[in-house]
């Protein structure tokens, strides 16, 4: 069936502008054609007075697992059936809140993404498309473990099962996530804020390592995206190719220019902090914990914005799972208080970070060809208005729609 969207404004995420008065003609799950409103003769939604983007992304999420919860040693309290049922509804808000993409980028328990991918794509499950990576790849004891237990507790095979000592088992361990069913390879870099014991600035794998990781993924068609808190397993991460730098907590100027140089992606999740810094007692944040994210906040910030100058390719990761799922909007603000136009902002989320997974050619941007995938907010460009989006378009299937309600 073809129909179309009339909608007063509408973001053109690749040349950065806003377009006005445009009509978006959509047959079955993809975009026809964009264009003037005028002209066409079947039915036609018109949204009204709204501003219309494309479909969000965000690239670094955790749909799997205890979310927003301190306390890891709740991934032990629950078999893999209930977490698998737990996370129908992260997967649910997540759309609803506009982000019809997510990249997930690793479970403590090995695989449970990969049953939620399949779901969602079977059509069992309400939820964004995913891009998973199946485990932690990551150094005995490091930021991709569960911490914090005695030295006599075994922690079950299914949350060791990125675990790695050498060249040699990183290959073996690219492998068998690749085999298990996962897009992508997440490498702990770095040791993490929350993972108790852990130096957030300290290297963990070697650059010879990651570059093993890299090349074995390439093999399967797949690309490597790296945790990676400190200057040096930043630098060591990007000398060794992989596609994205996740959270870059000290970030420092040769390392952005670094980024910038090798095509580097950022995915800084820079607005958790505040969440973690308001409510982090209350759900269980430790001392050690929330002493980390003070330490890293501002760090980040100040990274991102020489990110920013360096010119290096900014996409949208927010880290969701640590803070409620649906939340992810919220960040688009913060990156414009630390240097992004909202334009440039809303272009992270969607065409930049569609590129970053290898996806522009099916989502990221408003063009034929592609998913019918978008999200709407009443009256002109406010970036502040994307944390609450009114209407919510996955495939040209409509999902959320608050607008009548509104008017």
């Amino acid at each position: 069936m073809t129909r179309a969207v009339r909608c007063a404004r509408l973001v053109d995420v690749v040349g950065e502008r806003v377009l006005t008065d445009q009509l978006i003609v959509i047959e079955g799950d993809r975009i026809v054609s964009t264009g003037p409103a005028a002209g066409f003769d079947g039915e036609v939604v018109d949204l009204g007075d709204v501003t219309v983007a494309p479909g969000l992304i965000d690239l670094h999420t955790h749909l799997v697992g205890v979310a927003a919860c301190g306390d890891y040693a709740q991934e032990l309290k629950h078999s893999a059936a209930r977490q698998a049922f737990a996370s129908i509804p992260n997967a649910r808000d997540t759309l609803l809140a506009g982000f019809t993409t997510v990249r997930d980028v690793g479970t403590f328990r090995a695989f449970v993404d990969v049953a939620l991918r399949d779901a969602i794509d079977a059509g069992h499950v309400l939820g964004p498309r995913m891009a998973v990576a199946g485990a932690y790849v990551t150094v005995r004891g490091g930021g991709g473990m569960l911490t914090g237990f005695a030295p006599d507790v075994e922690v079950p095979k299914e949350f060791r099962f990125g675990e790695t000592r050498s060249v040699d088992d990183i290959r073996e361990r690219v492998r068998e996530i690749v085999f298990h069913g996962a897009d992508l390879i997440k490498l702990i870099a770095t040791g993490a804020v929350l993972a108790n014991g852990t130096v957030p600035g300290a290297p963990e794998l070697t650059e010879a390592q990651m570059r093993a990781a890299v090349e074995e993924a390439s093999w399967y068609g797949r690309y490597v995206a790296a945790h990676a808190h400190g200057t040096e397993g930043i630098k060591r991460a990007v000398r060794a190719g992989v596609r994205s730098i996740e959270h870059a907590c000290f970030l420092d100027d040769e390392a952005a220019d670094l980024m910038a140089a090798h095509g580097t992606y950022l995915s800084a999740d820079i607005w958790w902090a505040d969440w973690i810094r308001e409510t982090g007692p209350s759900q269980g944040y430790d001392a050690e914990q929330l002493r980390k994210n003070d330490e890293t906040a501002e760090a980040q910030r100040e990274g991102f914005r020489k990110a920013v100058r360096a010119g290096v390719k900014i996409g949208f990761g927010t880290d969701a799972g640590g803070f409620p799922h649906g939340l992810q909007g919220r960040q688009l603000a913060t990156m414009v208080e630390h240097g992004l136009t909202p334009i440039q902002a809303l272009k992270a989320a969607t065409l930049t970070s569609a590129e970053c997974m290898g996806w522009a050619d099916r989502v990221g941007s408003i063009a034929p060809g592609l998913y019918a995938d978008l999200v709407a907010v009443p009256g002109e460009l406010d970036i502040t208005k994307f944390a609450d989006v009114a209407f919510v378009m996955k495939g040209g299937e409509v999902v959320e729609n608050t607008l009548r309600a509104a008017s």
